[in-house]
């Protein structure tokens, strides 16, 4: 359910900012080219600039999905009295998070042997710079989708649980204890924030990384 509202969140945002757009951008038309921008620059920092069309638009894709997916629990938490969180991040569950490092990875594989041929491409993958490497890059492609997965979950699951332990702080000390908790809920919740977009950033730059040693042939 909050992997559907996020997207929904991602698309609504997507369709509002980019109506009526003007030569001269202003409001919301400079929000959406900003991020636009942003993600080529991530892009282009990562890849010859012949790729770049080509995987702009899945990194800005995959920046705003992870952003919102990394924020939206964030902010609020719904928890029933069975302790069952009713709002958080899609990206707080690690088969959210690894499920997008398999796609991912996949995509860096399908995009190598389309760019290179198959041929080139298992070679370029697995027997350079030399060839008795092979089991261990094997080994990496497993490796690569288990730390992107993971890396992602855990920051933004350390997060909602440290929330959650200064909320119950709350509930067991009582009323007294809100000058300090608060202060203290406030402060994580905007540190968390910013490691929430830290982590898009970093997903999308090792997307980029991963995609590059699949598609650009070794010299």
């Amino acid at each position: 359910m909050m992997t559907i509202i996020s997207c929904i969140i991602v698309f609504l945002v997507v369709f509002i900012c980019t109506r009526n757009l003007q030569m001269k951008p202003k409001g919301k038309q400079n929000f959406i080219e900003w991020v636009i921008d942003f993600v080529r620059g991530i892009v282009a920092d990562n890849l010859p600039g012949s790729q770049v069309n080509n995987f702009h638009l899945l990194g800005v894709t995959m920046f705003l999905f992870v952003f919102v997916a990394n924020e939206i629990g964030l902010v609020t938490k719904i928890v029933t009295t069975d302790d069952i969180t009713l709002w958080k991040s899609p990206t707080a569950d690690p088969f959210v998070t690894l499920t997008l490092a398999l796609m991912v990875i996949s995509l860096t594989h399908f995009f190598g042997i389309k760019s290179l041929g198959f041929k080139n491409y298992l070679i370029n993958s697995y027997l350079k710079p030399v060839g008795f490497l092979l089991p261990l890059k094997i080994i990496e492609e497993f490796t690569n989708v288990i730390t992107l997965g993971l890396r992602l979950y855990g920051n933004i699951f350390a997060g909602e649980v440290l929330l959650g332990l200064i909320a119950n702080m709350f509930i067991s000390l009582g009323w007294w204890s809100l000058p300090i908790v608060m202060p203290l809920e406030m402060i994580w919740i905007g540190f968390s924030l910013f490691i929430g977009a830290i982590q898009a950033y970093v997903f999308v730059t090792l997307t980029m990384v991963f995609m590059s040693h699949k598609t650009v042939a070794e010299h």
